[in-house]
Protein backbone atom coordinates (compact mmCIF):
# COMPACT_ATOMS: atom_id res chain seq x y z
CA UNK A 1 0.00 0.00 0.00
CA UNK A 2 1.20 3.24 -1.06
CA UNK A 3 1.23 5.98 2.16
CA UNK A 4 0.81 9.81 0.77
CA UNK A 5 2.60 12.80 2.92
CA UNK A 6 0.99 16.29 2.54
CA UNK A 7 3.14 19.42 2.93
CA UNK A 8 3.41 22.67 2.31
CA UNK A 9 0.67 24.43 3.85
CA UNK A 10 0.56 27.44 5.97
CA UNK A 11 -0.80 30.88 6.69
CA UNK A 12 -1.13 33.24 3.98
CA UNK A 13 -2.91 36.45 3.26
CA UNK A 14 -5.96 36.76 0.91
CA UNK A 15 -4.72 36.97 -2.37
CA UNK A 16 -1.44 35.13 -1.82
CA UNK A 17 -0.22 31.65 -3.14
CA UNK A 18 0.63 28.33 -1.83
CA UNK A 19 2.23 25.33 -3.06
CA UNK A 20 1.49 21.77 -1.62
CA UNK A 21 3.35 18.75 -2.44
CA UNK A 22 2.02 14.95 -2.09
CA UNK A 23 5.09 12.49 -1.67
CA UNK A 24 4.35 9.18 -2.37
CA UNK A 25 6.17 6.15 -0.30
CA UNK A 26 6.18 4.20 -3.59
CA UNK A 27 5.40 4.15 -7.31
CA UNK A 28 2.38 6.54 -8.25
CA UNK A 29 2.37 5.21 -12.05
CA UNK A 30 0.38 2.53 -11.03
CA UNK A 31 -2.26 4.75 -9.04
CA UNK A 32 -4.60 5.85 -12.21
CA UNK A 33 -6.70 8.71 -10.39
CA UNK A 34 -5.13 10.88 -7.64
CA UNK A 35 -7.12 13.81 -6.39
CA UNK A 36 -6.44 16.98 -3.32
CA UNK A 37 -9.39 16.92 -0.80
CA UNK A 38 -10.08 19.75 1.95
CA UNK A 39 -11.89 19.86 5.06
CA UNK A 40 -12.59 23.38 6.59
CA UNK A 41 -14.08 22.73 10.30
CA UNK A 42 -17.54 21.88 10.29
CA UNK A 43 -17.80 20.98 6.61
CA UNK A 44 -17.38 17.23 5.18
CA UNK A 45 -14.44 16.60 3.54
CA UNK A 46 -14.54 17.23 -0.62
CA UNK A 47 -12.60 16.94 -3.57
CA UNK A 48 -10.38 20.44 -4.91
CA UNK A 49 -8.87 18.85 -7.97
CA UNK A 50 -8.19 15.54 -9.54
CA UNK A 51 -5.90 14.21 -11.83
CA UNK A 52 -5.34 11.01 -14.09
CA UNK A 53 -2.10 9.21 -14.45
CA UNK A 54 -1.96 10.84 -17.93
CA UNK A 55 -2.66 14.31 -16.57
CA UNK A 56 -6.29 14.79 -17.36
CA UNK A 57 -7.45 17.35 -14.67
CA UNK A 58 -10.70 18.22 -12.80
CA UNK A 59 -11.49 21.03 -10.68
CA UNK A 60 -14.38 21.72 -8.07
CA UNK A 61 -15.78 24.82 -9.38
CA UNK A 62 -14.70 26.99 -6.03
CA UNK A 63 -11.30 26.41 -7.42
CA UNK A 64 -11.67 26.81 -10.84
CA UNK A 65 -9.32 28.97 -12.59
CA UNK A 66 -7.51 29.61 -9.54
CA UNK A 67 -5.88 26.24 -8.49
CA UNK A 68 -3.55 23.89 -10.59
CA UNK A 69 -2.79 20.23 -9.87
CA UNK A 70 -0.31 18.29 -11.38
CA UNK A 71 1.58 15.02 -10.75
CA UNK A 72 5.25 13.99 -11.68
CA UNK A 73 5.13 9.94 -11.86
CA UNK A 74 8.74 9.74 -12.15
CA UNK A 75 8.91 11.56 -8.55
CA UNK A 76 5.78 9.64 -7.08
CA UNK A 77 4.83 12.89 -6.35
CA UNK A 78 1.62 15.45 -6.96
CA UNK A 79 1.14 19.40 -6.18
CA UNK A 80 -1.06 21.64 -6.12
CA UNK A 81 -0.93 25.11 -6.92
CA UNK A 82 -2.76 27.59 -5.36
CA UNK A 83 -3.52 31.19 -6.40
CA UNK A 84 -5.40 33.71 -5.67
CA UNK A 85 -6.66 31.78 -2.09
CA UNK A 86 -9.53 32.95 -0.67
CA UNK A 87 -10.50 33.19 3.60
CA UNK A 88 -12.81 30.18 2.29
CA UNK A 89 -9.93 28.20 1.37
CA UNK A 90 -9.05 28.14 4.43
CA UNK A 91 -8.83 23.97 5.39
CA UNK A 92 -6.75 20.79 6.17
CA UNK A 93 -5.90 19.89 2.61
CA UNK A 94 -5.32 16.04 2.36
CA UNK A 95 -4.02 13.85 -0.74
CA UNK A 96 -4.76 10.39 -1.85
CA UNK A 97 -5.96 7.77 -4.81
CA UNK A 98 -9.09 7.51 -5.70
CA UNK A 99 -11.41 4.52 -8.00
CA UNK A 100 -12.70 7.15 -10.92
CA UNK A 101 -12.09 10.74 -12.11
CA UNK A 102 -13.91 12.96 -10.22
CA UNK A 103 -12.21 11.35 -7.11
CA UNK A 104 -15.61 10.25 -5.52
CA UNK A 105 -14.37 7.04 -4.48
CA UNK A 106 -10.92 8.15 -2.45
CA UNK A 107 -9.00 4.88 -1.39
CA UNK A 108 -9.46 3.90 2.31
CA UNK A 109 -6.28 4.99 3.96
CA UNK A 110 -5.53 9.31 4.60
CA UNK A 111 -2.52 11.00 5.90
CA UNK A 112 -2.52 13.41 8.08
CA UNK A 113 -3.02 16.61 5.97
CA UNK A 114 -1.71 20.18 5.80
CA UNK A 115 -3.17 23.20 7.21
CA UNK A 116 -3.48 25.98 4.74
CA UNK A 117 -4.75 29.19 6.92
CA UNK A 118 -6.05 32.67 4.82
CA UNK A 119 -5.95 35.46 6.82
CA UNK A 120 -4.62 38.68 6.93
Amino acid sequence: QVHMVESGGGLVQPGGSLRLSCAASGSISSIKYMAWYRQAPGHQREMVAAITVGGTANYADSVKGRFTISRDNAKNTMYLQMNSLKTEDTAVYYCNGARDPWATLPYDSWGQGTQVTVSS
